[in-house]
Order: C-alpha cells, then structure tokens, then sequence
C-alpha cells in the first residue's frame, strides 16, 4: 500500500471519531510516513521509551510483558484499522515496560510523538480525538479485567471470538491462550469444541 492510500485510510478511521477541517488533516496527515515491519520484529522493546504514535495499517502485533522469572504475558493485540504502540510510555515519557512486536508483516503509519503533542496544542480537534482515544483504550482495559477476572476460561474465548474472531487464523494459539489465561492444550480442546 502506498502512502496516499495509507493516509485515506487513516482519515476514514478518524473521522468516524472526530472531522478535521482539510487545513487540519493536512497538517497533522504531514506527521506520518509509512513505516513497514516484517514478522516477528520489535518495535519497542522493554526499557525504552516510546517514541512514535502509529496507526496500523496492515498486519497484526501485540504488546507483551516479561516479568523477573521470565513469565510472558500478552496483554493487547493491535491490528487495522487502530492505534498501536506503547501507548502509556508514549504519553508518559518514561521507559516502556512492555515490549511491541509484530505477529505477522505489518504495515503503520508512524509519527513522531513530540510532533504530534505539539500539534494537539494548536488543534482542538486533535487534543479531543486523542483523549477519546485513550478513554477508549482506558474502558477496553477495565472491560479485559472484569472478563479475566470473572469469566470463566470458555466465557474469555467466546468474547475474544466475538471481538476478533480473524486472530484465530492469524496469530499463534500460544500467545491466545497466554492473553486469555488458558493454558494452551484446554485452549486447543476449546478451539476444536466450539465452532465460529
């Protein structure tokens, strides 16, 4: 996909959340190149800090973290059309403490952070489509924890199934199972029991 196309489909996806006057989308559209990854790449790794914003255009990644005894735990999945990244690193400034990565080949537009804080400054539009997207990323967090809270282990894959049935197919069943809290050969009988 070239730059062009990426583009219009970054300001479809805006718009459903907030229209930017053409002046607007130019000038904050100006911020982003594209940027591809193949599979299985690091874009941030634990330690450092967030740089970029980047919308997916193409592919699908996860956020992971690795603890003291090298426990892995996936925590979110990206994938077209939305936001990606680091997301708390990014607004904080500090050193991630969650690794982005590519599940498959991916394509983003990718922005310069401080770029884009300076922009939301001189654009109301922007400083409110950002905010409504961290709220949303905030309600989707708290959602995830009352399921892996609550739900029991059949109840957590139907949801994941109605949310992002296409993860199936594409990701590894080992970081499904990880981000659902299953161990993987009960994620496997659950995968053949139940049909989408």
């Amino acid at each position: 996909m070239d730059l062009p196309s990426a583009l219009q489909t970054f300001r479809s996806f805006t718009d459903q959340v907030k229209i930017f006057s053409d002046d607007d989308w130019h000038r904050l559209a100006s911020q982003f190149a594209l940027y591809p990854a193949g599979r299985k790449v690091t874009i941030t790794p634990a330690g450092e800090a967030e740089r970029y914003l980047y919308f997916v255009v193409e592919g699908v990644q996860r956020v992971f973290y690795f603890d003291d005894e090298n426990r892995e735990a996936t925590l979110v999945f990206t994938y077209a059309p939305s936001f990606g990244g680091v997301i708390d690193s990014m607004v904080l400034g500090g050193p991630s403490k969650y690794s982005y990565e590519t599940l498959t080949p991916s394509l983003f537009l990718r922005a310069p952070y401080r770029q884009i804080e300076m922009l939301r400054k001189e654009m109301p539009a922007l400083d409110e489509m950002m905010q409504t997207g961290v709220m949303s990323a905030l309600s989707g967090i708290l959602e995830r924890l009352a399921e892996i809270q609550c739900f029991t282990s059949e109840e957590k894959f139907r949801s994941l199934m109605g949310r992002s049935p296409h993860l199936l197919n594409l990701v590894p069943h080992k970081y499904l199972a990880n981000y659902l809290g299953i161990d993987p050969t009960n994620f496997s009988k659950l995968v053949n029991r139940i049909r989408f």
